[in-house]
């Protein structure tokens, strides 16, 4: 299977809930490098597995809503708890739909699947992978 692969990096600020999270229920900030990963069994007819500038360029679209952002605060996270891992899941929604909607530019709908990696520091990350359709 072919892959490809865009990355780009988010700041934000958030705070859990419950004894679980230990210090983490205090608000804190986190820098987020996004890797998000497409892959398909076939090459485009220009021998590509998705043109990467239109790759790029959705996942800025994805990311500039929460970037700087206190997740707190966003009505679309409310009552959630905005977990490296719930966060992957938000990402892959927004591309899948993306590659969907054919916004990847020509052969995005050739995508079989996406994997949206985040890297929380450099000795953890999460992920999130998933078929398109």
């Amino acid at each position: 299977m072919y892959a490809l692969e865009v990355r780009e990096h988010i700041m934000i600020a958030h705070s859990f809930k419950g004894e679980f999270f230990g210090p983490a229920q205090n608000m804190h900030g986190a820098t987020f490098v996004v890797d998000v990963a497409f892959f398909r069994e076939t090459l485009t007819e220009n021998e590509v597995v998705v043109d990467i500038g239109r790759a790029h360029d959705a996942l800025k679209a994805t990311l500039g809503p929460i970037n700087y952002q206190n997740l707190d605060a966003l009505p679309l996270f409310t009552g959630r708890q905005t977990t490296t891992e719930f966060l992957s899941k938000y990402i892959f929604d927004a591309m899948a739909g993306a590659a969907r909607k054919g916004e990847l530019g020509p052969g995005g709908e050739g995508i079989a699947k996406i994997r949206v990696t985040l890297h929380e520091s450099h000795v953890a990350r999460a992920w999130y992978e998933g078929a398109v359709a």
